[in-house]
């Protein structure tokens, strides 16, 4: 079973940064991906970013890049996505998971034998 805990969401004002962390249980060492989703009220989940673990190379979603940064720290079995320019838009639920792989890329595909977890809330308001 592939498992993450979602933290370090919060209140911030436009422009602002945040770092959200996502830790892996013990189980989810071997996962092949890991990617960062955001549903906002209303609207669909969508992949913001994510991360082939054999290859280290990273895919970002149209809209937050280059303002978004995904880090991982295999010390800590967790995996980061820091969060400049914040916009209003930005505002969601974040959710890490373990995605599925195609010909070496990451996609926006939760893994089957993975769950979501509770999510970290992002606000981005003045």
């Amino acid at each position: 079973q592939l498992q993450f805990v979602e933290s370090g969401g919060g209140l911030v004002q436009p422009g602002g940064s945040l770092r959200l962390s996502c830790v892996a249980s013990e189980f989810t060492l071997g996962a092949s991906a890991i990617g960062w989703f955001r549903q906002a009220p209303g609207k669909d989940r969508e992949g913001v970013s994510c991360i082939n673990n054999r290859t280290s190379m990273v895919n970002y979603a149209y809209p937050v890049k280059g303002r978004f940064t995904l880090s991982r720290d295999d010390a800590k079995r967790t995996v980061y996505l820091q969060m400049d320019s914040l916009r209003p838009e930005d505002t969601a639920i974040y959710y890490c998971v373990a995605v599925v792989t195609r010909d070496g890329f990451c996609v926006y595909r939760k893994h089957p034998t993975a769950e979501w977890g509770q999510g970290t809330q992002v606000t981005v308001s003045s």
